[in-house]
């Protein structure tokens, strides 16, 4: 039966077995990163380095990537490099620029922790491709 606001009781109930989904990925991802000794933000700053496109990032650009202010960052990015887990170095086309890329350390476990999530991701698929299916 439809809602009055648009959308039907399936759609509500997708809603929230997609959040419940999301959020177990979230608590899988926590549990994992944990166990090689980082915290989430640091996972996903790894991860945001690794992922981009261009060789080496700025602090800006993985500040955006995390949704936090640079100055914010600027702590993140101190506790990765005393981790050994990233190294900074000058950009070649502005010099006041530091840019940040992995360490082979850093490439290790995130290739271990990447691995791990893909293949939960793999295993959630069809449910999540079913949740957003009564969604559209």
């Amino acid at each position: 039966m439809p809602s009055t606001d648009g959308l039907s009781d399936a759609e509500y109930g997708a809603l929230a077995d997609f959040r419940f989904a999301l959020r177990e990925f979230q608590a899988f991802s926590e549990t994992h990163v944990a166990e090689v000794g980082l915290t989430p933000q640091q996972h996903q700053a790894l991860l945001a380095i690794r992922g981009a496109s261009q060789d080496g990032v700025s602090i800006g650009y993985l500040a955006n990537r995390l949704i936090l202010k640079p100055h914010s960052m600027s702590g993140l990015v101190a506790r990765l490099e005393d981790l050994s887990l990233i190294r900074r170095r000058a950009s070649t086309t502005d010099r006041r620029q530091s840019l940040l890329e992995l360490t082979d350390k850093a490439t290790r476990l995130l290739e271990q922790l990447s691995l791990l999530h893909r293949d939960e991701l793999l295993r959630i698929r069809p449910l999540l491709s079913k949740l957003l299916n009564i969604l559209l």
